[in-house]
């Protein structure tokens, strides 16, 4: 496993970035995943937490990880299944909010004002005023524990509602059966395959990307590493809430739709394949420092690593190196089809 490491980061991922890897192996204790620019592994609380789960991964299958470590004493990236899940999930119920998608969830429990429901592994509220016509407690008087008792009669079944609020951070959910939504959206989807070059408006702004609304009741998602060749940092710097853009669709599966913008744009590493071979000294500039070492561009869009072990540490390296600067590299690596580059550095020209 240890030639991952020396990959280029296409991305520079930080703590608590969601990323999808592909399992390497597993052991009694741990789970190592590929995760492109090093080997994550999860161990531990989450490990255990997540073994459901995990007996049902075999090598080669991809997962979606969240970073919790950037690197542990054993030169491994900690990563969790578990608080990843919980991330898409949130999102799933953000996204189904905003597109007041219905969702099938589970009565686990009754009070006087209403029902609990499960869904995905949130908890939410159904209140009695958000009940449709055909489960609402009718009941002669109006007694509370009458109500009750027909709210009760619901434990167990499953109800088709949508998400009218969520609060994240205070794990809240409430349901509602006012305002469903007919079933329309595999029909919308079944317009589109990969390929095909849309147009549609920003409708979210994310860490990991933007969020495009293509028509009434689609959305789909363009990822950070989709956007541009260039490195983008922030989405927010590059869009903004409603800007009409346009993005190629790369990928349909589960009912979402992944986008790419950069993919209607030239590609870089295809117009500069015949200008570079190993062993060329170039100019380059430094564009950002990871703790695998520099970021190197040597043409808008073309980026590469020189690793900080070619100054023998972090130290050394910043003192060798400016971000915004230009030094000579010499190319040791050069695969513009994998749009892969390295280099190692020339004190002088």
């Amino acid at each position: 496993m240890e030639d991952l490491f020396d990959r280029v980061p296409i991305e520079n991922y930080k703590v608590n970035d969601l990323i999808e890897g592909m399992v390497l192996k597993q052991d009694r204790n741990s789970l190592y995943v590929d995760i492109g620019f090093g080997v994550g592994i999860v161990f531990g609380k989450d490990f255990f937490e997540s073994r459901n789960l995990i007996k049902k991964l075999r090598a080669g299958d991809k997962v979606m990880v969240k970073i919790l470590e950037s690197e542990t004493p054993e030169g491994f990236v900690e990563i969790s299944l578990k608080e990843a899940d919980k991330e898409v999930i949130w999102y799933e119920a953000e996204k189904n909010m905003r597109e007041r998608s219905s969702v099938n969830a589970v009565v686990t429990a009754a009070n006087k004002g209403g029902l609990l429901l499960e869904w995905n592994g949130l908890s939410g509220f159904l209140p009695t005023s958000h009940l449709n016509s055909s489960h609402y407690p009718k009941v002669e008087g109006g007694s509370k524990e009458k109500i009750l008792e027909e709210l009760k009669k619901n434990i167990g079944d499953t109800f088709t509602v949508t998400i009218s609020d969520i609060n994240q951070k205070e794990e809240s959910v409430i349901f509602s059966e006012k305002h469903i939504q007919s079933e329309g959206k595999k029909a919308i989807i079944a317009q589109y395959q990969a390929g095909d070059v849309v147009e549609g408006k920003v409708s979210g702004l994310v860490d990991f990307g933007i969020f495009m609304k293509i028509k009434e009741g689609l959305e789909g998602l363009v990822h950070i590493s989709e956007l541009d060749w260039s490195l983008v940092e922030n989405p927010a710097d590059f869009f903004k809430i409603g800007d009409t853009v346009q993005a190629k669709v790369v990928n349909i599966e589960n009912e979402k739709i992944s986008l790419s913008i950069k993919a209607l744009k030239n590609n870089p590493w295809e117009e500069i394949k015949d200008q570079y071979q190993k062993g060329d000294i170039v100019s380059g500039v430094v564009i950002r420092f990871n703790k695998y070492g520099a970021l190197v561009s040597i043409k808008e869009g073309v980026a590469g690593l020189i690793h900080v072990s070619e100054f023998g540490n972090e130290k050394n390296m910043k003192n060798k190196l400016e971000l915004g600067k230009s030094y000579y590299f010499q190319i040791t690596f050069f695969s513009p089809a994998e749009c892969r580059l390295t280099f190692s550095f020339v004190e002088e020209k």
